[in-house]
């Protein structure tokens, strides 16, 4: 499981969103990313999708994903 507090892109706000991780200052859950992607979205279309959401902060969430992967991977 990832520990999104490292990531400076996402807040958790109690009661918002029921808790979820969300793109700081929005409400748009981080899971929501991953989803679209799963279902064949661009980063593009996403971000179409989601206006609220900045290219950085999704480019931050991949690379934290990826190299919270990469860590545990080499454990």
């Amino acid at each position: 499981m990832l520990d999104w507090n490292q990531c400076s892109a996402v807040e958790r706000v109690s009661g918002k969103v029921s808790g979820a991780w969300l793109f700081r200052g929005t409400r748009v859950p981080v899971s929501a990313l991953f989803e679209n992607l799963e279902d064949g979205a661009t980063v593009g279309q996403f971000l179409e999708w989601f206006p609220g959401v900045t290219r950085q902060q999704v480019e931050s969430v991949l690379e934290f994903a990826n190299q919270s992967l990469a860590v545990a991977e080499q454990s």
